[in-house]
């Protein structure tokens, strides 16, 4: 049986190191390499891996926002320089990863527990990408993909979410994002400083609410810069208020 293999790394001897250490593998066909992220989301559209190396630490954008992009991402090996926060999210989620520089040895091992767990279907990709969301460094954007191009939207120019079936729509000054996730999700990993839920389905920037206006029953809306009304349901506006020091 083969197996088709990415690797998704910005170092090219990396990449190279990855690639020797397959060389006892006849079964892995390595189908392509990709210097980013940007390139890693096209080739694992075009050639759906069985499994990929990915580094996380890329120009761009992150392996771990990359993954989030991907619709249902294959089976991850990292291949990281060490960073305290990955490790812990990779240990909580039994994922392998490869701590540069990395033995042929230690490579072995982490190809024997991929087929293992690749005769199962589960993989805890999600589990681990929410807990990565929380590490500092993918606090402060968010990445979405429209059509086949990427966007980087920083969180202070996100004005709100709003929940949409299976998506988030976030909405900026630029028009509106949809991302394949969830508004507990994003109530999880986003600041409670800037973003509060108002609502079951909304969540705003905090620096966006010029006024809170009464509404009907015991309801009440926010008013943002743009103009736009967010719904501040019963349970929301207490919050909201005692954020906002009202």
């Amino acid at each position: 049986m083969h197996y088709k293999v990415l690797i998704i790394d910005d170092e090219p001897l990396a990449r190279s190191v990855v690639k020797e250490c397959l060389q006892p593998y006849p079964q892995l066909q390595l189908v392509e390499e990709c210097n980013n992220g940007f390139e890693g989301v096209k080739a694992i559209q075009q050639h759906q891996p069985d499994l990929i190396f990915l580094d996380i630490q890329m120009p761009k954008i992150t392996g771990f926002e990359m993954l989030e992009l991907i619709e249902n991402p294959p089976h991850v090996i990292f291949t990281t320089a060490f960073d305290e926060y990955a490790m812990q999210a990779f240990e909580a989620h039994a994922i392998d990863y490869l701590l540069k520089p990395f033995s042929q040895q230690r490579f072995d091992k982490a190809i024997s527990k991929w087929m293992e767990l690749s005769k199962t279907t589960a993989t805890s990709t999600e589990q681990l990408l929410k807990e990565a969301a929380k590490h500092p460094s993918q606090q402060e954007r968010i990445v979405v993909k429209t059509g086949t191009k990427i966007k980087i939207i920083p969180l202070h120019e996100i004005h709100y979410l709003e929940a949409a079936d299976d998506y988030v729509k976030i909405v900026t000054a630029e028009g509106s994002f949809l991302k394949k996730q969830t508004m507990s999700y994003f109530e999880d990993v986003l600041s409670t400083s800037l973003f509060v839920r108002t609502h079951r389905s909304y969540m705003v920037n905090m620096q966006q609410i010029t006024r809170i206006d009464p509404y009907e029953k015991e309801n009440h809306v926010a008013v943002l810069k743009s103009g736009a009304k967010i719904p501040v349901s019963r349970a929301g506006y207490p919050r909201l208020k005692m954020l906002l020091g009202l």
